[in-house]
């Protein structure tokens, strides 16, 4: 799907995916898909929101394999790490995105 799927499953489990940005620019988007996706789909952040330096942001999910890009344009420059993360179910599970 282009859309990366759906964060929550009808019926299934949820956790909680924290991402924290541990790097000295603001994170812009969010890109969060299934790991059986074929695409990390759309920006998963709210329109107009960011993840500013030493702040982070919760997405619900259902429980499972999720691959995560997070980055920003800043200038001409785009910055990005991408990462592979279990959620479990009624856990909160938090990465912190460090810059290079």
């Amino acid at each position: 799907m282009v859309t990366g799927g759906p964060l929550v499953r009808p019926g299934e489990p949820t956790g909680v995916l924290e991402i924290a940005n541990g790097s000295s620019h603001t994170l812009t988007v969010i890109l969060i898909a299934d790991c059986s996706g074929m695409s990390y789909g759309l920006n998963r952040l709210p329109s107009g929101s960011t993840i500013p330096p030493g702040r982070s942001y919760r997405f619900t999910t259902s429980a499972g394999c999720w691959d995560v890009s997070a980055g920003l344009a800043y200038g001409t420059t785009i910055y990005e790490t991408r990462f592979t993360t279990q959620v479990r179910p009624g856990r909160l599970t938090r990465h912190t995105v460090t810059g290079r």
